[in-house]
């Protein structure tokens, strides 16, 4: 398994170019990188240099700023490696640097914008020791993936996070099977908009399994999850059609119903 692709994108890279170091989320005071160039200036030549395609570049660049303490460009090269987005895939590399990020910003305040990143590192950590690193020293530990998790889930409240906790105790990896721990976690993150989680939530609620069957809310649930799924997310799909195919159309209608409220509780 590896963390969800609905993680922070460049964008998010971006909005935080201009963000002053000095004892904040960069985690290091401007000084020199390189001849004449500082933290926050590397970061930012890394940055101009990925828009304008620049790769080998940028990745020169992040790299200065990451090992000055930089923590959305050490963030930055960890979704690269880890991606294989511009570089080769360097799961190892990738996991170094996620590490970096968690060790240092685990008490970064949830309601800043840079707890995002944060978070996903720890999501990303706990794939990584979930499944381990082949060929190298990281190897599978569901205990301390499940840490991870639970500290994104429950601190950043972060959806990932609590998505990947709930599968662990629908599966029982590292932990007994808990179906209500799973359905509590699935509805917190289905709430954000999270789409694997609404997808697991929904078929649970549909077909009764370890809860209260609730046939038209999980047919809700499935078709926002539906709605949001990535061409790789063919389970999804399934899932949707086998729903739809059963329910009746009282059960249709209900759920477009409150498909309907959900929306625009979400624009309210």
């Amino acid at each position: 398994m590896r963390t969800s692709s609905i993680l922070v994108g460049t964008a998010a890279m971006a909005l935080l170019i201009g963000f002053a170091p000095a004892g904040g989320f960069d985690g290091a005071r401007p000084q020199s990188a390189t001849a004449g160039q500082s933290t926050v200036e590397a970061f930012r030549s890394g940055a101009q240099a990925l828009r304008a395609g620049e790769t080998a570049k940028a990745v020169t660049s992040l790299e200065v700023a990451a090992e000055q303490g930089h923590a959305v460009a050490q963030w930055k090269l960890a979704r690269m490696y880890a991606d294989g987005d511009g570089v080769d895939r360097d799961e190892l590399r990738a996991f170094r640097y996620f590490s970096r990020i968690a060790n240092a910003y685990a008490d970064q305040s949830p309601d800043t914008p840079q707890a995002r990143l944060v978070a996903n590192a720890f999501v990303a950590l706990g794939g990584y020791y979930l499944d381990g690193i082949p060929n190298s020293q990281v190897r599978a530990d569901p205990a301390r993936a499940k840490e991870m998790f639970s500290y994104a889930a429950s601190y950043f409240a972060d959806p990932d996070a609590q998505y990947h906790l709930a599968r662990m105790y629908l599966d029982g990896r590292s932990v007994p099977k808990d179906a209500r721990q799973a359905a509590r976690w699935l509805g917190l993150a289905a709430n954000k908009g999270q789409h694997q989680a609404q997808a697991t939530l929904g078929s649970m609620l549909f077909e009764g399994k370890h809860v209260g069957r609730q046939s038209a809310r999980g047919l809700m649930w499935l078709t926002l999850a539906r709605d949001s799924a990535a061409g790789d997310e063919k389970w999804i799909v399934e899932l949707y059609d086998s729903a739809f195919k059963q329910a009746t159309s009282d059960e249709r209608t209900q759920a477009l119903a409150m498909l309907e409220r959900w929306l625009n509780g979400r624009r309210d």
